[in-house]
């Protein structure tokens, strides 16, 4: 798979996904500090599913209806990298061939498939 990890979701989880055998573009490693619209129309065009835990990409995608490749919203507790990457991988196990052009809310207990592109 194709994941585009965004700045505030870090490298460690990039390296991690990488060492799994994605493709993967780590914000944080290549072109920190990029506005949110710019990862947006980046990620959609080159196809890369997104990986946040930014709130502001739901905002973009349900009120401003900016299209996607699939976006992964971890919303957790602990913010820890170990953490993320548990949870990450249970996704991926579980649900692995159903993310791509889905918006997903993924917390530590639960994964809420919250939309489709239309």
């Amino acid at each position: 798979m194709r994941f585009l990890v965004d700045e505030c979701t870090g490298p460690a989880v990039a390296r991690w996904l990488e060492e799994q055998g994605h493709e993967v573009f780590s914000v944080y490693d290549s072109v920190r500090g990029s506005r949110d619209d710019e990862i947006m129309r980046w990620a959609y065009e080159e196809r890369w599913i997104l990986i946040t835990n930014d709130r502001d990409f739901g905002e973009k995608i349900f009120r401003e209806h900016h299209p996607h490749r699939g976006v992964i919203f971890l919303r957790l507790h602990d913010e820890r990298a170990r953490n993320k990457i548990q949870v990450l991988e249970r996704l991926l196990r579980m649900y692995g061939d159903q993310i791509a052009d889905r918006f997903l809310v993924v917390s530590e207990t639960q994964v809420r498939f919250a939309g489709s592109v239309p």
